[in-house]
């Protein structure tokens, strides 16, 4: 159990952190408000994965998804908890495996896109998702900490490459081309999380799976 909720406790930890990071993201493109939305979302799943007793590694990303559907507000809080909610409903047993984590990133990704429709290329956090799973998928499936680190790496470039994107959702989107530049702050809160994960994974001690 103390490996998948540090790992998910770190996450909570590194968008917290990156609160100032994520405003200035979506003050230049956006109303400003995602770094204090994710702040807040995540503060309290911080708390519930504190509290939580699971039967199943999908139970604490469940509890994560729940708190910050709740708590976080707005788009963010929507698209987040979707995310970590989708990802839940695969992890099933009582540790995590490389191929589970693919198979959660890549359920939690569809969620989203289920929900909000957003497609590759509109400058969200899809952009960054999407490539993590593709990454994710690539990397050996025996090695946990190999498919977690590939998948931060997809979502790094996929969160900068949304650079060069006009954003077709939001706020941002009534910008047009003035939007091109900036890094989307939905991506770059997946990247966040992503790395955080996987430096908590590598940290770990070696094996093929995470036991809770």
């Amino acid at each position: 159990m103390e490996d998948v909720r540090r790992a998910l406790q770190a996450a909570c930890d590194a968008i917290i952190a990156a609160q100032d990071r994520l405003t200035r993201a979506d003050q230049a493109i956006g109303d400003g408000d995602h770094g204090a939305g994710m702040a807040r979302g995540f503060r309290a799943a911080r708390d519930a994965l504190d509290a939580a007793t699971p039967a199943c590694v999908g139970d604490l990303f469940k509890a994560v998804g729940m708190a910050v559907l709740s708590k976080s507000g707005g788009a963010s809080g929507a698209v987040f908890g979707t995310f970590f909610i989708g990802a839940a409903k695969p992890l099933l047993h009582t540790h995590l495996t490389a191929p589970a984590l693919v198979e959660a990133f890549a359920a939690g990704t569809q969620a989203v896109r289920d929900r909000g429709k957003a497609q590759p290329g509109d400058k969200t956090m899809i952009d960054a998702a999407l490539p993590a799973v593709e990454a994710a998928s690539a990397a050996p499936e025996t090695d946990l900490g190999a498919v977690a680190a590939a998948a931060a790496e997809g979502a790094r470039r996929g969160a900068e490459a949304t650079r060069a994107m006009i954003a077709r959702f939001g706020k941002a989107k009534t910008l047009g081309e003035r939007s091109i530049g900036h890094i989307d702050p939905g991506a770059l809160s997946v990247s966040i999380i992503l790395e955080s994960i996987a430096v908590s994974v590598a940290t770990r001690d070696e094996g093929e799976v995470i036991d809770i």
